[in-house]
C-alpha cells in the first residue's frame, strides 16, 4: 500500500511518499522561517498563502524523486489539526481533491500522531508499549501509548509548550525569530552554574508541566545584568545555559516518573525540541539509570514534516479507516479522542 502525505499546520509544507513494503520512497520539505523572520513569527494569513504557493509542486518533485508517475497511491493523508486553520485549509483542500481525482481514499491525520509515530520510520523502531514525550512549539505532552492510537495523556503543559518557552525566552533575549534554536548555540557556550533557575513543578506530585515561571525568572536576571538595556554576550550565554538546564531536567524527571508510573522501559521522544542535543543528552543519562531505551526520529523528522503524516496515515488507512469528502479540519483536537486503530 501507498501512501501520500501532506503536513501542512503551520510555517512547514511537507510532502512524502510512504510505501508499506518499500519503506519512505521519497519526501520534500519547505520552511516558512525566512519570510515569517520579517514579522518576528508567525503570520497565519501568509502561512497559508504559502502553502497554496509550495504544494503543487512539492508533490510533483515529491513523484518525480520516488520516481512514480503522478497520483501512483492507494490513499492520501493530511494534517487535520491541531494547526492554524487557514494552513490546515490548504492541505486538507488539496489533498481531498487528488484523492477524489485518483479515486483513491483520503484522510485526516492528527499532527501529534505523526510526530509520536515518527521514530518508527527508523531502522530500529520502538515496541509497543512505550512512554512518549511530545516536545514542540505548540505541545509538550507526556503519553501513555499501549498500542496505535490507543494513547493516554500522563501530563501536559498547564501554560506554555517547551518549545514556545524556548521561543519567548530567546526572545527577551533580543534574539531574532525563530529564537529556539540560536538560544540552544548559545547556551552551548555558557557556563554551567553561574545562574540556576527553578525546576518548575518537581517539588510536586504528576507529570503536568508549566514553564511560565521559570519565564519570569530568566527575565528578572536579565533586567538585572543589562548594561544600558543590552546584556554582555558571555552573561547572555550563561543565563541560555542555566535556562536549558532547567527545561532539560524537568523533562527528565517527568520522564522518570511517567516510566516508573506505567512500569514501561521504552521511552520515546519526538517534536520539534527533541532535536535539541542537551535534551538528547539528559534523557538518556536517565533512561540508562532507570534501564530503558531511547527512541527518537533523525532531525530531520523532529520538526514538522510530510514523512510522518504519510506513515501515520497508512496505518489508519490499512485498517480501513477513511472519512468523507467534507474538509474535516479540527483546529483544537485532543490526542486522546483518537480512534483506535
Amino acid at each position: 500500500m501507498r501512501v501520500l502525505g501532506i503536513e501542512s499546520s503551520c510555517d512547514e509544507t511537507g510532502v512524502a511518499l510512504y510505501d508499506s513494503e518499500r519503506g519512505l520512497l521519497a519526501h520534500q520539505l519547505y520552511s516558512q522561517v525566512k519570510m515569517h523572520a520579517e514579522f518576528g513569527g508567525v503570520v497565519p494569513e501568509l502561512a497559508s498563502r504559502d502553502h497554496i504557493r509550495t504544494l503543487l509542486p512539492l508533490i510533483q518533485e515529491t513523484f518525480a524523486e520516488a520516481e512514480l508517475p503522478l497520483g501512483q497511491v492507494d490513499g492520501v493523508a493530511f494534517t487535520a489539526g491541531p494547526g492554524l486553520i487557514g494552513a490546515l485549509m490548504v492541505g486538507a483542500a488539496t489533498a481531498r481533491s487528488l484523492a477524489f481525482g485518483w479515486g483513491v481514499p483520503a484522510l485526516g491525520v492528527h499532527h501529534m500522531e505523526g510526530h509520536l509515530l515518527a521514530p518508527m520510520l527508523e531502522t530500529n523502531p520502538p515496541a509497543y508499549p512505550f512512554v512518549a514525550l511530545l516536545v514542540s512549539g505548540g505541545h509538550t505532552l507526556l503519553v501513555d501509548v499501549k498500542a496505535p492510537g490507543a494513547y493516554s495523556i500522563l501530563g501536559e503543559s498547564l501554560d506554555d509548550a517547551a518549545g514556545e518557552a524556548f521561543d519567548k525566552t530567546a526572545k527577551m533575549m533580543g534574539l531574532p525569530y525563530p529564537g529556539g534554536p540560536l538560544l540552544s548555540q548559545i547556551a552551548e557556550q555558557g557556563r554551567t552554574g553561574v545562574f540556576r533557575f527553578p525546576r518548575p513543578m518537581i517539588d510536586r506530585p504528576g507529570m503536568d508541566f508549566s514553564f511560565s515561571g521559570l519565564k519570569t525568572s530568566v527575565r528578572l536576571q536579565i533586567a538585572k545584568h543589562s548594561v544600558d538595556g543590552v546584556v554582555p554576550d558571555a552573561t547572555r550565554a550563561d543565563i541560555a545555559c542555566a535556562f536549558q538546564e532547567a527545561v532539560v531536567e524537568t523533562l527528565a524527571v517527568k520522564c522518570r516518573r511517567a516510566l516508573q508510573h506505567t512500569g514501561y522501559r521504552r521511552l520515546v521522544i519526538a517534536g520539534g525540541v527533541s532535536a535539541n542535543k542537551q535534551l538528547r543528552l539528559g534523557l538518556a543519562k536517565m533512561a540508562e539509570k532507570e534501564r530503558s531505551e531511547l527512541f527518537f526520529p533523525r532531525p530531520e523528522f523532529c520538526t514538522d514534516n510530510g514523512a510522518m503524516i504519510a506513515y501515520a496515515g497508512w496505518l489508519r488507512l490499512r485498517a480501513g479507516q477513511g472519512s468523507d469528502l467534507s474538509l474535516d479540519i479540527r483546529p483544537r483536537w485532543p490526542l486522546d479522542t483518537l480512534e483506535p486503530i
